[in-house]
């Protein structure tokens, strides 16, 4: 545990988010720009310029949010090899030595239907036994871990035999995930008066098996041990693994047709016909709670029906 205090902003900071184009990740954006200091930065990458440029813009305009605030965008793919190293490069541009707290959003996110065939989308998710939210749940952010895609459901696990699906899967989503932080970590080290916090954008498919979900379910459960290693290792920096619920977007909507599994499938689609989905900011919001009350375990995998 940290402190017993909870926090009421976020220093003046560097942060970054991956995956800021749209769904949850632009909520977490928006949600920062809220919540950090003037002569704050934040660095927002994903595959499509033109929505970060638009974001960006909606960051820095005339609404009181980005009074002082820095926005710089990196179009990039993080399933090409040099997309870290130009994603670091920008966060030391905007770096300034009177700045207090790092904090990486990793949030980038895709469908894969096939290896040549990318589409963004969403992080799915699916409980049985869903809760309802708390109405007083409030904004906030700090170091997140998101790189989700979903990958092939429409396969069961017995028909991925091409190496070169898993691979570009894998390296998506949890090598590239894995070179970011540490490269983050590397440029903006441990010392005196620099807080850095890691977020990592579970799922409850980390935890349990999902029929058809092969390949989200091992990619979630390596990215939750990865970063309990990173906690056992550097008890200077906060690391939550956190389960951000059933998220109404594009994920969600290509799960509930795509599933290969048929009763996994209906589900997805019961629990839509039942209003039993959040929006990008009711988990948002839940999870800034969160990380500003600033109490969890480090390292430990904490889902939005917790809080």
């Amino acid at each position: 545990m940290s402190s017993t205090t909870a926090l009421t902003d976020l220093g003046q900071a560097l942060c970054i988010v991956t995956g800021a184009s749209r769904g949850l990740g632009r909520t977490v954006a928006k949600h920062l720009a809220r919540l950090i200091k003037p002569g704050s930065a934040i660095v927002l990458t994903a595959r499509s310029g033109q929505d970060l440029r638009s974001l960006q813009t909606e960051l820095t305009g005339g609404d009181g949010a980005g009074a002082g605030l820095v926005v710089e965008c990196v179009e990039a793919d993080l399933g090409h090899n040099d997309a870290p190293g130009r994603i670091v490069s920008a966060a030391r541009r905007c770096f300034k030595a009177d700045m207090d707290h790092v904090i990486l959003v990793n949030n980038a996110d895709g469908i894969i239907s096939s290896p040549m065939d990318p589409v963004v989308g969403i992080y799915p998710y699916f409980d049985p036994h869903l809760r309802a939210l708390p109405e007083d749940a409030r904004s906030f952010l700090i170091l997140l871990e998101y790189d989700g895609s979903v990958g092939d459901v429409s396969h069961f696990f017995r028909n991925f035999t091409n190496m070169a699906e898993v691979n570009s899967y894998l390296s998506f989503n949890v090598s590239s995930c894995l070179c970011l932080t540490a490269g983050v970590l590397d440029a903006f080290p441990q010392r005196d008066g620099l807080r850095r916090t890691v977020v990592n954008i579970s799922s409850i498919c980390a935890l349990q098996p999902y029929p058809s979900w092969s390949l989200y379910c091992t990619g979630k459960a390596a990215r939750n041990m990865m970063f309990k290693v990173l906690a056992k290792e550097e008890p200077d920096i906060r690391v939550l693994n956190y389960g951000p619920g059933p998220l109404d977007t594009d994920m969600l909507a290509y799960a509930k047709s795509h599933t290969a599994d048929e009763n996994l499938r209906m589900s997805f689609n019961d629990m839509c016909d039942k209003g039993q989905v959040l929006s990008c900011d009711q988990s948002c919001s839940v999870l800034m709670k969160l990380l500003l009350g600033d109490s969890y375990e480090s390292g430990a995998h904490v889902d939005v029906y917790d809080v």
